[in-house]
This record gives C-alpha cells, structure tokens and sequence, in this order.
C-alpha cells in the first residue's frame, strides 16, 4: 500500500489518498470501508443518450471522476477488485448523481477515501504500507507419495498445487524423483522471492537436494527446511507457528494469528486468564483486564455496520481496551485462527489476570 496524502476535513472526518499495490492492499482496504463512507476514483459508466434510446443500443460507457457514498464494499480475490457499491454523490457529469454506482478498485490505481478512521483502520493500512516491503513466500510441503504448495498472504494461505507420486517403497515402485520433479516444475511457475521446505522426516530434504542438483534455478529460491509432524494445511499451520515465515516476513500477519489463537485455546483449555463472547469481553475491558483482545474482522464489519447480533457496541470495547493500554488484534476471517475465534463469537481475549 502506497499512502500518497492525508487531509484534514471539518469534524474528525479525514480524506486519504492511497494506491493499492497488491492483492493484500484491496483485501485490507474492504475491511476499512464501511457503510457511509466516501470513495472517489476513475470509472466507467453507460450512458443513455436519447437516439440511443430511439436505437434501443442500451447505450455506450464513458470514462468518468466519481465519489460513492459506499453501501457495501466486496473482496474478490479471484478477480483482483474490490467492487464499492453505492450512490453517486458527485462526478464529473452531475446528470450522474444521484444513481447508483459500482466502482472496481484494482492494483495500482489511486483510490480516495474519506471518514472518520477509527484507531484500528489506521493501524491496518499502516501494516499494509510496511508489508509492502515484505518479501513473497510459499510453503512447500513434502512427505512420501505427496507434496502441496501453499502461497502466503495478509489474508491467509492458499493452495497453490497438490501433488501425489510414488512411495519409493516396495519391489515395483517407481523413483520417488518423479514426485520431486514434478514439485520444481510447479515452484518453477510460482512467482515468489522465498520458498519454505516443510514437512515429516527426511524426505522434504531429499526433495531440496534433487531439486538442487536437476533445478538450480527453482533452487535459488529456497530458504529455511521446517520438521513438522504432517504435509499439507496442518505442516503449514506449524511452520507459521514455529515463525519459519516471519524470518522472511517479518511482519507476517498470519503468523500473529497462528500464535496468538493457540495461546488463547491453551488458556481456554486450563481455564486461565482468558474469556471469548461479546458479553464477557466487554466485562473484562471495563474491569481494564484486557491485556490483548482478538476481534474477527467479518464480524467486526458486520457490527458496525448495524447488521450484526451484539447487544454491545464494539467500538466502544475496542475503544475501552486501547484507553487502558490494552492491543487490538484484527483476525482475517480467510485464515484457520479467524475461523476458530469465528466458532468463540468472533471476539476473544487474553487478560491481565484470571476474572471470576
């Protein structure tokens, strides 16, 4: 994310002028938006002329400046957009004003928005300007008969290829190195600046050094080899567990996530200083026992949005928290953490001390 000015307007209201610079930035930038909110940006729309409508040719679209009143905003991770749905409040035609609008934001393309930023949005695009910085990182998970790669970003992993081949076990099995082949040829198409080997035994070792010897190109690419109990989504849930990732990135996000929810189920788990559910969160922040508190980011938007089942406002609990020197940690709702503080109500956290 690429922040290229910040205004002052009357009240708290503040505009910002930012530059999404990768799939990351778009995803951050849909949870910062809420219902309210003014979006500015270049777009096209169709316009309806009057022999167009004798013609019945539905009209042709012309590039125009507009700013939405944003009604709600949507991720699409495999279109790389977000869409920001809502009314028209200005644009450089005013005939337009008033009716409703789509606008795309993509990768690279200036955006402006302006609203009240509440502590934790400021924070957000902050982490996505340093994770700029950041290098791109897979995970490559081997074991025997089988490997997967997994691609790492803010708002989660995701399966890049799953591979299977032979045991290498038996009189009849065939080499093993055709399972190992078939893993370079795949980290060949990856565009990343690291590749993690992860997995159970020796054979993630096995696979460096054939791809070492055969693919030294894909080669360069490797960092650290990671022992884990298992391949696949859990070996990738212990290598950013055990901050493999966070040597790379270091400000990984999902790395936090990974960390700070297994110590919240350890808590949970021998009934120490934790608790989860709206209700008991908010108590624990008025008694300032809040040392660190997890909100999901879906159900987040949500309440402030109005959409949500909360009885308490969730601005005010992370407001109570902040004020009392407690930490805000936004979970993705993409990512295996997000989904277990997802099945706890959304909201969690870890306390000063054990409450009664």
């Amino acid at each position: 994310m690429r922040i290229n000015g910040r205004t002052g307007l009357d009240g708290e209201r503040e505009r910002w002028t930012l530059v999404p610079e990768s799939l990351d930035d778009l995803w951050h930038l849909s949870y910062v938006l809420e219902p309210g909110d003014l979006v500015s940006g270049d777009t096209t729309r169709r316009i309806q002329r009057d022999d167009d409508r004798m013609r019945d040719t539905g009209g042709e679209r012309e590039p125009m400046s507009v700013t939405i009143g944003v009604e709600e905003s949507e991720f699409h991770k495999f279109a790389n957009r977000l869409r920001v749905s809502g009314t028209i409040e200005s644009a450089s035609r005013e005939d337009q004003v008033g009716h409703h609008h789509t606008l795309n934001v993509e990768e690279r393309e200036e955006v402006e928005i302006e609203k009240i930023w509440k502590p934790d949005q400021r924070d957000r695009i902050e982490e996505a300007v340093e994770a700029t910085e950041n290098a791109d990182v897979a995970i490559a998970t081997v074991e025997e008969g089988a490997a997967s790669i997994h691609t790492v970003a803010q708002y989660g992993t995701e399966e890049y290829a799953s591979l299977t081949g032979p045991t290498g076990k038996g009189e009849d099995a065939r080499d093993r190195s055709e399972l190992f082949a078939d893993l370079a040829s795949a980290l060949s198409h990856l565009d990343v600046d690291t590749v993690l080997l992860a997995g159970p035994g020796f054979t993630k070792d096995e696979a460096r050094q054939y791809i070492e010897r055969n693919s030294p190109e894909v080669a360069e690419q490797f960092g650290a080899t990671v022992d884990t109990s298992a391949a696949g989504d859990r070996g990738v849930h212990e290598v950013l567990k055990r901050g493999a990732v966070e040597e790379v990135q270091t400000e990984t996000r999902i790395a936090e996530e990974a960390e700070t929810i297994d110590e919240l189920t350890e808590r949970i788990a021998t009934e120490g200083a934790a608790t989860y559910g709206i209700e008991s969160v908010a108590e624990a922040a008025d008694y300032g026992a809040v040392e660190e508190l997890l909100v999901l980011d879906d159900k987040l938007r949500e309440e402030r949005a109005g959409e949500g089942e909360w009885d308490v406002d969730a601005n005010e609990v992370i407001e109570t928290v902040e004020q009392q020197g407690g930490s805000v940690t936004v979970f993705s709702s993409e990512f295996a953490p997000g989904n277990q503080l997802s099945a706890l109500g959304g909201i969690a956290a870890l306390l000063r001390y054990r409450l009664e």
